[in-house]
């Protein structure tokens, strides 16, 4: 099929209006506590057959470009994660994304083939595509409900982790490997290509990171192309050698981001803009995809009894059976329970079994599309209730400091902005009185729009921006005692503070 200039300029004007649009309903779904996915469903839904007239059934298309956006998601995810961060809880993150996948596609086929009369063949591939939570999903809500680093760490670990065993189970399931292999033999070939896909984003990490620590190149705007071009490596290096490529890509990307590398800072931003672009065109070509037609009450009944499933019995269970490596607080599995988001990741994985022909695999499609629309408006907006009703919503840092930092990257040192709000008792300190290690000192306060350079003697107040710079190495040390006299006041020497870094 040919394609002109003309095709070019409605193309252009198309997608340009169509990603303006989706831009500006981040600030409402995040207003309404929303993930903004559901918005570019719809808006996919509203551009296809039945609404602006866009035909596009074209299911290997739709396989091959979600799982471009998804590597490029799932990049952005390694480069802006903290290892120092996640590494508490990377053991039930990881047990989440192998044992809690595990329980959760055993749980979901078990109940839709008993109960719901679904195939065999069609039960597997439901618990299969539905056990992997969404990254996107989960952190757009997320934002919003501020928690400590246990919980975050976790969740992070997990939607990073769980898409290669998920996508690798779909796979061989869609094709008939795993009925022709074996249990057995599936879950070795399982265990290999993730072990394969760690050990060559390990090797791509910090070869990548040792190259470009040498590389010496002309321009800034070069080195996140250069970044983000590593981690393609990565994934397509993976699916050359049949290992994982998003284990690859994701723990590529994770040891590049947690690198001392050249302006990391131009890097996130740069990544964050494309993961963006990714998650809008991945959600509106899912909409697009979508027979709305097809959809009819018999499709809705099961879409919302295959959630209950999900929701209230295969996540608790494999939640449950994760924490056996990693035992954490009922409170704590409560929230990890209810905070399995499920977004676009299931439904780009039934684009496989499309691409491949299954039986029913249209009726799987719409099942997990409307069953993802429901259950993301039920659990989403309920998080930071679920939240405070469990007590587990991080309560100090949001309350008395508003703690923000930025990456001085020529001199490895941080700059940390701090805002000292009503609640603070960080009000009538001097700034002599903040002990902070030696090497970070208070460079600037910021307050009623003035800025002045601040003297021993000089007295913080509510309201003010106090910008801190600190040794990248004493970054931790010097968070923790801004904490400490937020809470404590002056006296915070003294006080016995609790450990922050929950």
């Amino acid at each position: 099929m040919s394609f002109d200039v003309h095709q070019l300029d409605t193309f252009l004007l198309l997608g340009s209006g169509v990603t303006l649009l989706a831009v500006l309903a981040v600030r409402l779904s995040s207003r309404a506590g929303l993930p903004s996915l559901l918005i570019y469903l719809l808006m996919g839904v509203l551009l296809g057959e039945q609404g602006l007239g866009i035909d596009f059934e074209d299911a290997e298309l739709a396989h091959a470009l979600g799982f471009a956006a998804l590597v490029l998601i799932l990049a952005e995810g390694g480069l802006t994660t903290s290892w120092r961060e996640i590494k508490p809880s990377m053991r039930i993150g990881v047990s989440l994304a192998s044992i809690g996948v595990a329980v959760s596609v055993g749980v979901v086929a078990l109940g839709s083939h008993y109960l719901l009369g679904l195939s065999w063949e069609t039960a597997v591939l439901l618990g299969a595509v539905t056990s992997a939570t969404d990254a996107a999903a989960v952190f757009s809500v997320l934002r919003t409900v501020p928690l400590p680093r246990r919980l975050t760490g976790s969740l992070e670990a997990e939607s990073g982790l769980n898409d290669a065993p998920t996508v690798v189970l779909v796979v061989l399931v869609s094709t008939g490997a795993a009925a022709d292999e074996g249990i057995w033999r599936m879950l070795l070939e399982i265990l290999f290509e993730l072990s394969g896909g760690v050990l060559l984003g390990l090797a791509v990490g910090f070869g990548g990171a040792w190259v470009m620590r040498r590389a010496a190149l002309p321009s800034s705007g070069l080195y996140p192309i250069a970044v983000i071009c590593l981690t393609m490596l990565a994934y397509a290096g993976g699916a050359a050698v049949h290992v994982s490529g998003f284990a690859a890509v994701y723990v590529a990307a994770l040891v590049l981001g947690n690198s001392e590398l050249p302006h990391r800072g131009v890097t996130r931003s740069f990544s964050e803009g494309i993961a963006w672009v990714a998650q809008i065109g991945l959600f509106v070509m899912l909409g697009l995809l979508l027979s709305p037609g097809r959809i009819s009450l018999e499709t809705v009944g099961l879409a919302v009894a295959a959630g209950l499933i999900l929701t209230f019995v295969a996540r608790p269970l494999s939640v449950l059976a994760s924490a056996v490596v990693q035992p954490m607080p009922w409170r704590d599995l409560g929230f990890l329970s209810w905070a399995g988001l499920r977004g676009a990741v299931p439904i780009v994985f039934t684009t496989i079994p499309l691409s491949e022909g299954v039986a029913d695999a249209e009726q799987l499609f719409d099942i997990v599309f409307v069953m993802v629309v429901i259950y993301t408006l039920l659990t989403g907006p309920t998080l930071p209730l679920v939240a405070r009703v469990l007590r587990v919503a991080r309560r100090s840092e949001p309350r008395d400091l508003e703690l923000e930092a930025a990456p001085l990257d020529r001199v490895a040192a941080d700059l940390l902005q701090i805002t000292i709000s009503p609640a603070s008792l960080m009000h009538g300190v001097e700034v002599g009185e903040l002990r902070l290690p030696p090497g970070a000192s208070v460079s600037l306060i910021i307050r009623e729009g003035e800025a002045k350079v601040p003297e021993r003697r000089s007295v913080l107040r509510h309201g003010d921006e106090v910008l801190v710079v600190t040794p990248r190495k004493l970054r931790e040390r010097t968070e923790e005692r801004l904490r400490q006299v937020s809470r404590g006041g002056r006296l915070a020497q003294w006080l016995d503070e609790p450990d922050v870094r929950d």
